[in-house]
């Protein structure tokens, strides 16, 4: 079969066809992919277009829509050019946006509502109001309000200054400018005057106001070529089509009208589903008729359009929401301690509750002319004594008691803590972000830290998901070799002298070649050119016409410097087509125009033009796309390429079958090489054949119940009994430093998990080739068609696994042969939906690396989700793109890799970055020094507070269990919020336990991460028992020092609290690693501002404590009190920390002594023997 019969000359053979065949051609142009709503990754070695799934698998949203038809009830009716009658009976959103979350009257409350979600918040509230009660007034009224008012103050302007950038954002967007037809006139208007109906006129390069129908363009077939960059992330060109019945219409002079009957507004933007009546006709109109808000108008001089959705209902404002919100295990384990913290406070004001009842008993008689407790009132002029003055009785005096305790007790819980948190994730963000190690070069791109509550995660991850293409690799394509007609043509590849070609024509005086040169093989390139006489030269020539014409890749000519030479740049959305078309070019088969109803081709020097009579895009279901192109001799050909899996089921195998099985073994050689591989076939069509699949074509593409499926199945009904012509082999290349990356990472004690839609082969070359996978391993590989069979497998692999482990000595025995787990999606469905998960995972724990081949993006989705409900351990999912959002989503923490793929990924992820590699850093680094940092910042908050209750505590003990405080309630209230709290917040942003030299260069130190070792309950408790002891030295040092002395409760008030914050402040400065100025200055500049306050408070004359702390500070015995107290309360904890360290040295803190003490002794001295990474501790 020669593809090329009867091209010479080739006249215009439009009129050989039904022109509703053309129209019904553009109308589904990449309606299979567009209609669904994400990449399918199965087709790891597609050169098509990616497809897309949705939460139905291959079945997207808009497919599910299309299951029903459009009725007046359930469907939008749109009046072309008539906005009034459009809006009329149903008033459909305007075109103005609004992202702003408060108005001006609505902030407050609403603000408040928000943030009193936490219930730390509500607790501090209900103390506030307590102290209001005049019977339970300890502090001041405006005293007790001002920590709780400070808080939620700071939130309210951060929020308030968030929501006026959103408006100031939505101000500027909706007072842009428009071309709107207006009396049969295109007139500017400001996007916010915009209805849903008008036809609005957009130019070159400038962005679409809304959703919009494409009815006519500057191109005389109808096309516009749209970047969707601002809504989906990807650079390529797109095309969209104009319905032909409406193409010719001049908007000004013929006064267009029809009635668009469309579905109601959705998320999905790659589906839309609608028909337009106009002049009589019913067209339907599909994903490639319609543009999107956000988009811009590129290589196309002009285009308008009816506006079908408007403002908030456009696809681009629903798809607006950000990624779901996580919360750190930090975090959540920390609520556990709060609990405690708790019922430690509670017990406190029972203790008190208890020992004042048991005091009233006591001195029940002297009640009568107690000040505090005074039951008569002798002030009364006519001497009538009042019983119960100020003594409410036994039992409301007990309850009174336990609610004044809690109010002088409150700050036992850390309210300062949650939005400390939130600072130093901010500031941990910014040094993330300005980290030069993850600046990616290559597109000039920063880290990106998307979800600020999650940053100390980064330190405990224990596995990695990871995606392949794109994230592993580069996702840049490099055609390196062809199998054609049994002959393998590999010379490419082997041989690496090979010159790179970059075929060229003359055209109009100019010389035109691809952008992009290719490696070729020199026999291959003579028969392309030379050998049309020939047998092997004619299929090598059919095979390059394939692939040159089928794809939905979009020629763009650009200049360059010399005017005598332009450029093809080839736009596309997948790498994999790319590559062939311009390796197609570099063998003389130049793809130089398309059109929705042709395409042109150079071959050899001599144009040729083609007429697209019918295209199929690829979907999840067939694996594979076609394309039906019309030749001069009325012939029709069918051109189709798709993944092996699904290709050889519909080739002719009575053909050649020497033929079919050299090209099978050509097919497996290059997967295992690591290439990317791609069937190619085709077939003449008879005019009868052509025929039926015309009719069956057009009613499928215009049906209004599940069109969809209906085209699926007309493609599969002519993909069939196809002659082979070859196999492509692609090369995508590994990132730079992932082989490396995968080596650290698995050295720190994390297992990478790949999953991948590429062929199991490709898969295992490339593990190879990243050192996922050596030799070493022993490989266990799970390839199951039924249930049963995949059970089988697994309880073998199982016995395999254990009894290797046994006979070694046990699992973490140095002489453990490692095991490599490598299943397939086929496997995976059995074992994703039944009681096989248990059995999957307990393998899985056994084996050093789990690859997994040929998985749909919800499988991906499925085995993270498996991991996760049955280990307590973190997981990270990476990904690139579409195919990996679910996946993202689904783990602990997602990443997302910046890509080839568009911006899918990134915007479903809590960070995003450039290359692989720098997960390394992320995790060695900053993660390491974002959980020591917080966990360390969560238990000193916790002491910090602990340590001042419990002054109050000594002293209500000595007080008759009055609940009076020696402390002045401006000290108490601003103590957390003012006096202690930078110091915590600076030395959790700066300070490092280790350098990153060494976190790099020993990446075992992670696992202090996986055992918990900045924050667990063996530390809470000890931290907690110091804490008392510490409270005790400074209580009583200075009640001794001043027990018989004049000093007044306010003077002795003011020592205590400037010996806790002298204290809390010292001992935090004993756990510094790192000094810096600002560290310096927030340590010793809070004590000093604690002075000042405390000074500037009794210098007041109004307040009960006036001058209260000249009187003492005056006396020598008060600075002795603060020196014992510093010595008496620190010297316990530095004996117990030197003497733990030196018997019982953690892998950090061994590392911080060689960096000390020596650091190019260290180096010299070759590896450390780290603590194995066991079991976190349970809880």
């Amino acid at each position: 079969m020669d593809l090329r019969s009867g091209i010479e000359n080739l006249p215009d053979i439009d009129s050989n066809f039904n022109t509703s065949s053309r129209r019904s051609v553009s109308s589904v142009h990449s309606k299979a992919s567009y209609g669904n709503s994400i990449r399918e990754s199965s087709l790891g070695h597609s050169g098509s277009k990616p497809g897309r799934y949705g939460s139905r698998g291959a079945d997207s949203e808009a497919f599910s829509l299309s299951q029903k038809e459009i009725n007046e009830e359930d469907a939008r009716l749109v009046y072309v050019n008539d906005p009034v009658k459009t809006n009329e009976r149903f008033e459909y959103a305007g075109n103005s946006i609004q992202t702003g979350k408060y108005s001006v009257l609505t902030f407050l409350p609403k603000n408040l509502f928000e943030q009193f979600h936490r219930v730390a918040y509500i607790y501090f509230l209900v103390i506030a109001v307590l102290n209001q009660l005049p019977q339970l007034a300890v502090f001041g009224r405006g005293a007790s309000v001002l920590p709780l008012a400070f808080v939620l103050l700071v939130t309210a302007i951060k929020d308030a200054y968030e929501d006026y950038r959103r408006h100031r954002s939505d101000r500027i967007e909706n007072n842009r400018l428009a071309w709107v037809l207006v009396n049969d006139q295109f007139q500017q208007k400001k996007w916010k005057e915009i209805q849903v109906g008008d036809i609005v006129k957009v130019h070159a390069n400038e962005t679409l106001p809304c959703d919009m129908v494409l009815l006519s363009t500057s191109d005389a077939t109808g096309v516009a070529y749209v970047q969707t960059i601002n809504l989906d992330g990807e650079s390529n060109l797109k095309t969209r089509y104009a319905k032909q019945e409406t193409l010719s219409k001049v908007p000004e002079q013929d006064g267009i009208s029809g009635l668009i009957k469309c579905e109601k507004p959705n998320r999905n933007i790659y589906g839309f589903q609608a028909n337009m009546d106009v002049d009589g006709k019913r067209l339907s109109l599909g994903p490639s008729n319609v543009v999107l808000r956000g988009c811009e108008l590129k290589n196309t001089s002009w285009a308008f359009g009816v506006v079908v959705y408007a403002g908030r209902e456009t696809k681009a404002m629903l798809n607006s929401s950000g990624a779901p919100s996580k919360r750190s295990r930090l975090e959540t384990r920390m609520n556990a301690e709060i609990i405690k913290l708790s019922i430690f406070l509670i017990a406190l004001c029972v203790i008190v509750s208890v020992l004042a009842a048991i005091w009233l008993k006591r001195h029940k008689d002297e009640l009568d002319y107690m000040p505090f407790y005074r039951k008569k009132d002798f002030s009364d002029p006519d001497g009538e004594v009042d019983d119960n003055y100020n003594y409410y009785g036994w039992g409301m005096e007990i309850v009174f008691t336990f609610l004044m305790s809690v109010i002088v007790f409150q700050i036992m819980i850390p309210i300062s803590l949650y939005i400390s948190m939130e600072l130093v994730r901010a500031g941990q963000a910014y040094f993330m972000i300005q980290d030069t190690d993850m600046f990616d070069e290559a597109s000039h791109s920063r880290f990106q830290c998307r979800a600020l509550n999650i940053n100390e995660d980064l330190g405990q991850i224990k596995y990695v998901f990871s995606d392949k293409t794109g994230t592993l690799t580069e996702n840049k394509m490099e055609f390196q070799c062809a199998s054609i007609w049994g002959v393998d043509y590999s010379g490419g590849k082997a041989n690496s002298p090979n010159e790179q070609v970059g075929y060229s024509v003359k055209v109009d005086g100019k010389f035109l070649s691809p952008k992009m040169k290719v490696k070729v093989d020199p026999d291959l390139l003579r028969l392309a050119r030379n050998g049309q006489n020939t047998e092997e030269g004619k299929h090598v020539q059919n095979f390059f016409l394939a692939l040159a014409a089928c794809n939905t890749i979009v020629p763009l000519v650009i200049d360059t410097p010399d005017p005598n030479v332009n450029l093809i740049d080839y736009q596309g959305e997948s790498p994999d087509e790319q590559a062939l078309v311009y390796a197609a070019a570099a063998y003389g088969f130049m793809l130089v125009e398309r059109s929705s109803g042709h395409i042109v081709i150079d071959i050899q020097g001599e144009r040729q033009r083609f007429t697209v009579l019918g295209l199929h895009e690829f979907d999840s279901d067939r694996k594979r796309m076609s394309v039906i192109l019309g030749c001069p001799n009325k012939t029709v050909i069918l051109l189709v390429k798709g993944a092996d899996t699904t290709m050889f089921s519909v080739i002719n195998k009575t053909l050649n079958v020497n033929i079919i099985r050299a090209t099978e073994e050509h097919l497996h050689a290059y997967s295992s090489l690591g290439l990317r591989t791609l069937v190619i076939g085709a077939r003449e069509l008879s005019a009868s054949e052509f025929e039926q699949w015309q009719s069956s074509f057009e009613a499928a593409s215009t049906a209004l119940i599940g069109r969809a499926a209906l085209l699926r199945k007309v493609a599969s009904n002519v993909e069939n009994n196809l002659c082979l012509l070859g196999v492509s082999g692609i090369e995508d290349k590994l990132q730079k430093g992932v082989p490396e990356a995968i080596e650290s990472l698995r050295t720190a004690g994390i297992k990478v998990w790949v999953l991948t839609g590429d062929k199991q082969e490709t898969a295992i070359s490339i593990g190879y080739s990243s050192k996922l996978l050596t030799s070493e391993m022993k490989q266990i590989i799970i390839n199951s068609n039924s249930k049963e069979s995949c059970r089988k497998r697994l309880d073998e692999a199982l016995e395999t696994v254990s009894g290797h482990s046994h006979e070694s000595g046990g699992s973490s025995g140095a002489g453990v042969r490692p095991a490599a787990l490598i299943i397939d999606g086929t496997s995976l469905v059995y074992v994703l939906d039944n009681e096989l998960e248990d059995q999957l995972f307990q393998l899985s724990k056994k084996c050093s690396v789990v690859l997994c081949c040929r998985v749909a993006p919800l499988q991906k989705a499925g085995i993270v989700a498996l991991v996760k409900s049955r280990s307590p351990d973190m997981t990270l999912a990476i990904g690139d793109g579409a195919n990996d959002v679910s996946m993202i989503q689904m783990a602990d923490v997602g990443v997302g890799i910046s890509g080839q793929e568009g911006r899918q990924a990134v915007m479903a992820s809590d960070f995003a970055m450039g290359q692989f590699r720098f997960l390394v850093p992320l995790l060695l680094v900053h993660g390491h020094w974002n959980y020591q940092r917080m966990g360390y910042m969560i238990l000193y908050n916790f002491y910090r507070n602990a340590v001042f209750v419990l002054t109050l505590f000594w002293y209500v003990l000595y007080t008759c269990f009055a609940l009076t405080t020696a402390i002045n309630e401006w000290s108490s209230m601003l103590y957390s919020v003012i006096y202690t709290s930078l110091p915590t917040i600076v030395v959790a942003i700066l300070d490092k336990d280790l350098s990153r030299r060494t976190l790099l260069k020993y990446p075992p130190l992670y696992g202090a991460g996986h055992r918990q070792e900045c924050y667990n309950s063996k530390l809470f408790w000890p931290t907690m028992m110091d804490t008392f002891w510490q409270s005790v030295a400074i209580f009583f040092i200075p009640l001794l020092a001043h027990w018989k002395s004049t000093i007044d409760v306010s003077s002795i008030g003011d020592l205590w609290t400037l010996a806790v914050v002298i204290l809390v402040n010292i001992h935090l400065a004993m756990d510094i690693i790192r000094w810096n100025w600002i560290t310096h200055a927030a340590i010793w500049g809070s004590i000093i501002a604690t002075f000042i306050c405390v000074i500037v408070i009794d210098a007041i004359p109004s307040l009960p404590y006036y001058w209260a702390i000249f009187h003492i500070a005056g006396t020598r015995v008060f600075w002795l009190c603060l020196l014992l107290i510093v010595i008496a309360a620190l010297i316990p904890r530095f004996v117990v920390k030197y003497l733990y360290q030196y018997y019982h040295p953690s892998d950090v803190q061994i590392a911080r002594e060689f960096e000390k003490f020596g650091i190019s002794r260290w180096s010299e001295a070759g590896q450390i023997e780290m603590n194995a990474i066991d079991n976190p501790p349970q809880r």
